[in-house]
């Protein structure tokens, strides 16, 4: 009995109205990401394991998928080690290749190996997927595309205020409005942490500070009890969970809760140029908000850090998230390159877009025009017809078979194609074509002029 066929969890298969709806997306980030001036490249979709792991925290080095490696992998396994049936220290021997978590650390090992053909700054994207091993969700994917943008190789604020452009330059061509730019600094967190005297705690700090949106206020107090943060270091932090007002209402009640911190000063310093600057030049349609409870998980972060956040009315993660990473680089031997960049995810755009109806329907338009497989001689005077067509950018085919009048115009229907010629003896002597419209029924007979501008 034949096995029944599926496909992994966390997978899809996308229909070809879905791929053209998420190439619609891509085509518009990708446009942006040119007329801002970034460069594609690509990256293998698998790296050796040592350049993944250890660059993501724990969290993130549990979620990359190991390859096996080829062949007799387990000879090569000590009894010893193979009784003791440590996963850590097996993984090591018998898996030296990872599919890629991110496009990011890729890129920093990418800068490293050709820093020789480059000149910094160096602006790249890169549209292609990666893998995690999460638990799947709405939402959430184990194999799913990463649109990014970074530039490495300047410490300028003004390649921040680039990307805050750059993020309300495509929502607003896909149509999405309402979004929300969060952004908030690591130095201002690392502040935060010094001053309340839990410095030495500072990730336990951001990783609980960053679920305030899923957990609640009570929720990320008990896990900063629970990861050794006193209850006077959380009452130091009381204000943080009540922070309104303009962007400038924060950044000053920032400054008088960090006012005894350099670092913490410098967060405030940063963020006050991207406000100032975007205030100047002015966004679209999306909304710049300082939210000082974002964190963020991945540990190379450094200075600011972007969240892009769906219209409220969509249940959704976020759609987007980036920052600055001052020395990415530097774990692949090449220090002092500062870089910054930000991710578009796909996936999430796709649904919410789907789910506000703002896919324009003309995107989804297959073929205008079907011409009816009368006979070989008739199939050629068709072909000619259809050549000429395609020439003009019309999308036209010929039904490959001689079949059944009645099994072509129903595949015409199925496919929803909106026109269909037949053209036979009479038609072929007259130079002339019988165009029917699928949609009213009525047909009429037309020079190839008329039809092509009828079918346009």
């Amino acid at each position: 009995m034949a096995q029944k066929p599926s496909i992994p969890k966390g997978t899809r298969d996308f229909t070809s109205v879905e791929v053209t709806k998420r190439n619609y997306i891509m085509d518009a980030i990708k446009r942006h990401f040119e007329v801002f001036g970034f460069l594609p490249i690509e990256t293998p979709s698998f790296e050796n394991s040592e350049t993944l792991m250890g660059k993501y925290g724990d969290e993130g080095d549990r979620l990359i998928f190991k390859i096996l490696n080829s062949g007799d992998f387990l000879s090569k396994v000590s009894d010893d080690l193979y009784t003791k049936k440590d996963a850590l220290a097996l993984t090591s021997k018998i898996s030296e290749k990872a599919l890629r978590y991110d496009l990011t650390v890729p890129f920093a090992r990418y800068v490293v190996m050709h820093q020789n053909e480059i000149e910094l700054p160096f602006k790249r994207y890169q549209i292609q997927p990666v893998w995690r091993a999460d638990r799947p969700q709405k939402g959430r994917f184990r194999e799913f595309f990463q649109c990014d943008a970074d530039v490495v190789g300047s410490t300028s604020l003004w390649q921040e205020v680039e990307f805050v452009q750059l993020y309300d330059a495509v929502f607003n061509e896909l149509g999405l409005k309402g979004i929300t730019i969060k952004m908030n600094n690591r130095k201002i967190l690392s502040g935060i942490a010094e001053v309340i005297g839990a410095k030495d705690k500072l990730i336990d700090f951001t990783v609980a500070l960053d679920k305030l949106d899923k957990i609640g206020e009570e929720g990320v107090k008990n896990e900063m009890l629970e990861k050794g943060i006193s209850e006077t270091a959380i009452e130091k932090v009381q204000p943080l969970f009540s922070f309104q007002g303009s962007n400038k209402d924060k950044l000053e009640s920032l400054s008088a809760l960090l006012a005894s911190s350099e670092e913490g000063m410098k967060g405030v310093e940063e963020l006050n140029f991207i406000i100032d600057a975007i205030a100047d030049l002015g966004l679209e349609q999306a909304v710049l908000d300082i939210d000082v409870t974002l964190a963020r998980g991945l540990n190379y972060y450094t200075g600011a850090i972007f969240e892009v956040a769906a219209p409220k009315e969509v249940k959704m993660g976020s759609i987007g998230g980036g920052g600055r990473y001052d020395d990415l680089t530097g774990i692949f031997g090449l220090k002092n390159v500062s870089g910054v960049g930000i991710s578009f995810g796909l996936d999430r755009i796709y649904l919410v877009l789907e789910e506000l109806n703002l896919f324009p329907a003309e995107i989804t338009e297959n073929t205008k025009v079907l011409f009816i497989n009368f006979g070989t001689k008739e199939a050629m005077y068709g072909m000619k017809a259809v050549k000429k067509l395609r020439q003009n950018g019309i999308k036209a085919e010929l039904y490959p078979d001689d079949a059944k009048m009645k099994k072509q115009m129903n595949y015409a229907n199925k496919r929803k194609i909106p026109f269909v010629v037949l053209a036979g003896t009479k038609e072929m002597e007259e130079e002339t074509y019988t165009l029917k419209n699928m949609i009213s029924g009525e047909q009429e007979e037309v020079s190839f002029l008329e039809m092509s501008e009828k079918v346009r």
